[in-house]
């Protein structure tokens, strides 16, 4: 079995590639910085056993389909054919829209939605051809609720839940299954260095929840995979919004908005 895992360095990926690993499937890891994904692979390797999987590295930037597109068929010249895919790589950089540049609202963009669909074409047509495969969408909890100073980064999330609800029904018809899921806040390098940046207002519509571990979190995103699930949410309160968020938004907001007037 191949596992492709994009922003495999780190994380929420790197802890999905080693479960896969530890399966002993062949893991490909994705991501722009190449010494992150060096240091991945020697974390990787390191705890495995005899009869265990292997792991390969490319260096790409999901945004530039050319790229992502050349370490896909690296990788499976490699390891044979992309039997799943975890599209994981994305990047959140807080701000509020009136102040923040257009160059980096449109990152947030071109990495989170456009990388993402760049990754799932370079591993669908393939996928398709055989009538198998298995496609898992990280998004966010923040896909799910508009939160002040993340105007980018909801768009990018809750547009990726579009594009996985739509190519599921296309895939289905091709033996192949899309799945997508909405993490909370999650212990990564990224949390740590987005956490300072957060707005209040937005420190106060999300709460006090401590982070899930990214271990955690993976291993729900890999049953999900495995069982072929459409969405996964995690915990209560992000279940309630995916499930019921027309009817529980309003209440929400009603009660957010006289307290935080700028």
């Amino acid at each position: 079995m191949h596992v492709v895992v994009t922003g495999g360095s780190s994380g929420i990926g790197l802890e999905v590639a080693r479960i896969y690993v530890r399966r002993g499937a062949n893991v490909s890891l994705i991501a722009r910085n190449l010494d992150q994904l060096e240091l991945a692979a020697r974390d990787l390797s390191s705890t495995l056993a005899a009869g265990q999987g292997t792991v390969a590295i490319q260096s790409a930037d999901i945004s530039i389909e050319a790229e992502i597109s050349a370490a896909f068929a690296a990788c499976e010249s490699r390891f044979g054919p992309c039997d799943i895919l975890i599209a994981s790589a994305g990047m959140v950089e807080p701000g509020r829209f009136d102040e923040q540049a257009g160059s980096v609202f449109a990152q947030q963009i071109n990495v989170n939605l456009l990388g993402t669909t760049n990754a799932v074409r370079a591993a669908y047509a393939g996928m398709r051809a055989r009538g198998r495969g298995k496609i898992m969408i990280v998004s966010s909890g923040a896909a799910l609720i508009g939160i002040p100073g993340y105007s980018a980064y909801c768009a990018s999330k809750s547009a990726l839940a579009g594009f996985a609800e739509a190519l599921r029904t296309e895939a289905a018809m091709h033996g192949v299954s899309v799945s997508i899921c909405f993490p909370p806040d999650t212990d990564t390098p990224q949390f740590v260095n987005e956490l300072p940046k957060r707005p209040p207002e937005a420190r106060a519509l999300m709460g006090a929840a401590p982070p899930w571990s990214a271990v955690s979190v993976a291993e729900k995103i890999v049953v999900a995979t495995d069982r072929g699930r459409a969405k996964l949410y995690f915990g209560f309160s992000i279940t309630m919004l995916g499930l019921f968020g027309p009817l529980i938004k309003p209440f929400v907001f009603a009660w957010f908005r006289p307290r935080h007037k700028r």
